[in-house]
């Protein structure tokens, strides 16, 4: 495979998680749906806030190319608090945040290079 072809899988992957984890993070934070559910689980909202807050933060620095490294340690350990939280309430399917973390960890093992 050509070392193009490879950054443009890498940067693909990188703008694709980063944006999506960004959206649903916002959408965590707003969506009356989602503080319902949140609600209806037991948690009290500060949970929310803080996991859909570090989430936005997170996203943001994994999309800057200089911090995506420290971005991406902090999505894979929020996936990892967000899974724990799911399996603890029964909550089994936790499949799209093993899916994100090992999208991460790709983008972490190829950081951007500068030209």
């Amino acid at each position: 495979m050509s070392q193009q072809f490879q950054k443009f899988a890498i940067t693909g992957l990188r703008w694709s998680v980063g944006v999506v984890v960004l959206l649903e993070s916002i959408r965590l934070t707003f969506s009356p749906s989602a503080i319902h559910h949140f609600a209806k689980m037991g948690h009290p909202p500060w949970i929310r806030l803080v996991l859909s807050g570090g989430e936005i933060v997170a996203a943001i620095l994994f999309l800057i190319p200089s911090a995506s490294l420290a971005g991406g340690f902090l999505l894979v350990f929020i996936f990892a608090l967000a899974a724990v939280l799911h399996l603890l309430h029964g909550e089994l399917d936790v499949g799209s945040l093993v899916i994100y973390s090992m999208a991460v960890i790709v983008c972490m093992t190829y950081p951007p290079r500068k030209q």
